[in-house]
């Protein structure tokens, strides 16, 4: 899933979760206001991951940029 696609899913799930917490209360129904509970976490999730994805792939591309220095440098050595 790309950053803006997560981002984006994500939001949408908090705010329909907001929006059935919000029916839940107005209405006294105490399943809506859990499920709208349970989907506005789901949206939380969402987002966490997708933002501890994009910093995986910018350590693992960090990395893999300095082994290649350490291996041009030992070359260069040569």
């Amino acid at each position: 899933m790309g950053s803006t696609s997560g981002k984006i899913s994500g939001a949408a799930n908090q705010a329909a979760g907001k929006a059935k917490q919000a029916a839940g209360k107005a209405t006294g129904s105490r399943k809506l206001l859990a499920e709208g509970k349970g989907q506005e976490v789901k949206g939380q999730e969402v987002k966490g991951q997708e933002v501890k994805g994009q910093e995986v792939k910018g350590k693992v591309q960090s990395a893999a940029g300095k082994a290649k220095s350490a291996v041009k440098g030992a070359v260069d050595r040569m």
